[in-house]
């Protein structure tokens, strides 16, 4: 059976002045998902915000709260993010030694594990703990920063991705360089979660967000 289409606009886009009113807006804008990319200026070359961030605007939306943890290590701050809000936290196979232990941590606290890869990191890395995972997101980008280009080989990395996947309950989500014209080719691979964050902020209006999300909606509607 397919999984649902979800639009999750990235915060890190957002006007950071007035992140609550952002996240309201979008998701009257019609998100699905609330993605928080959560960077620590180690494993990737920016530095975003923390737990207490998410915290504070956990309360602007009832919406499901997809919180990447772009930080090596993780497991020590995967309390954190849980008592925060989030209700999927993902971590990178390449951010720690011990994939396996981070995601049984991840369910212990109640919450839908996820791991993501980057852009040279095989789909294998991945293959022997499928079974603890609610989540697979690719990195169509090579993660840190907002608005790069979309990177073309990850549409086959997708296709292997949803065949290890198979008949499994796994969300395979996208992160990078995702605009209507890319929505489609990555739904077409296999996706099913969408991480948009420039392409659906622009505008700086809860109307121009509407407009952003259907365009990338609407894009991805394949014929039958």
């Amino acid at each position: 059976m397919s999984r649902p289409l979800l639009i999750a606009p990235s915060i890190l886009s957002a006007d950071f002045s007035k992140l609550g009113d952002e996240i309201r807006a979008v998701d009257r804008a019609g998100a699905d998902w609330i993605h928080c990319d959560v960077m620590d200026g180690h494993f990737v070359p920016n530095i975003t915000y923390g737990a207490p961030v998410i915290k504070a605007v956990r309360g602007a939306s009832k919406k499901i709260f997809d919180v990447h943890l772009m930080i090596a290590p993780a497991d020590p701050y995967l309390g954190d993010f849980a008592a925060a809000g989030a209700d999927i936290i993902t971590v990178h196979a390449e951010a720690g030694p011990h994939l396996d232990r981070s995601l049984q941590a991840i369910r212990a606290l109640g919450k839908k594990a996820g791991v993501s890869l980057n852009p040279g990191t095989p789909e294998s890395a991945i293959e022997y703990v499928l079974d603890r995972l609610d989540l697979i997101l690719v990195m169509s980008v090579n993660p840190g920063f907002g608005g790069q280009s979309f990177i073309p080989a990850v549409v086959e990395k997708i296709r292997r991705v949803k065949a290890l996947v198979g008949s499994r309950p796994i969300d395979i989500e996208v992160d990078g360089g995702i605009t209507p014209e890319t929505a489609r080719q990555v739904v077409e691979a296999g996706a099913n979660v969408l991480v948009a964050g420039s392409a659906v902020f622009k505008g700086g209006s809860e109307q121009s967000y509407r407009a952003n999300i259907d365009a990338i909606r609407n894009a991805t509607r394949l014929e039958v």
